[in-house]
């Protein structure tokens, strides 16, 4: 795997050097005599980000409220949207991680491939323009915006169905967890009933599974 080949797969000009700079993870950098990061070029793109999709989603969906803008805006640019990109584009493939990142699945992680993204899009930016990086989303990100609904959900899925709840004239869900497995390997499931039915979600974690749960919920209610 070479950086040409991702050049090839982004379908932008990047200086090298710049692209490097931006798959440079902090653990890297720092057990590598603190050599520059990607943290700079996180920054950027991360506003860069959010400005093209402030832009887009106010020019398409007029009929929307701002703060409806705002929890759209909000879901399009969070890691759990950014990260499936991220790794259908292979960034997880190029990143320079330190030991311990490595040994811990780094690649794989949410954050740090959305954090990865930015990072490129802040290089893309620096090397090609705004015009360029509009481009680039247009490609990768604005696509999340042909379900709105879905994406919300997806986002914030525990809001999303308590608001559904209290339209249908529902009491507010409640979740009940129960777990399995040692400390250092639990296996949560959560379990919600709402209008009767049984919902029930199972995750690594207790926030997750109740996630799963309520998304289960929307998928049949909504």
């Amino acid at each position: 795997m070479t950086l040409g080949e991702l050049q090839a797969r982004l379908g932008v000009k990047i200086e090298p050097e710049l692209l490097e700079l931006a798959l440079t993870h902090t653990s890297f950098s720092y057990e590598n005599g603190n050599q520059p990061s990607n943290e700079r070029l996180e920054f950027l793109g991360d506003s860069v980000l959010g400005f093209v999709v402030s832009a887009h989603i106010t020019q398409k969906f007029s009929e929307l409220s701002e703060g409806e803008l705002s929890r759209l805006k909000n879901a399009v640019v969070s890691a759990k949207a950014l990260a499936p990109i991220a790794e259908k584009l292979g960034l997880g493939d190029y990143l320079r991680l330190g030991v311990g990142e490595e040994r811990t699945g780094g690649r794989t992680k949410p954050n740090l491939l959305a954090d990865s993204f930015e990072a490129v899009l802040g290089a893309i930016y620096v090397s090609a323009g705004i015009e360029a990086a509009t481009e680039f989303l247009r490609a990768h990100v604005f696509p999340l915006l042909a379900d709105p609904t879905a994406l919300l959900n997806a986002s914030e899925p525990k809001t999303k169905l308590q608001e559904l709840a209290a339209k249908l004239g529902l009491p507010s869900p409640e979740y009940t967890v129960t777990h399995d497995g040692p400390d250092h390997d639990r296996t949560f499931t959560a379990s919600l009933m709402i209008n009767g039915r049984i919902f029930l979600g199972t995750a690594r974690s207790k926030r997750d599974a109740e996630t799963e749960a309520a998304l289960a919920a929307l998928s049949k209610l909504s």
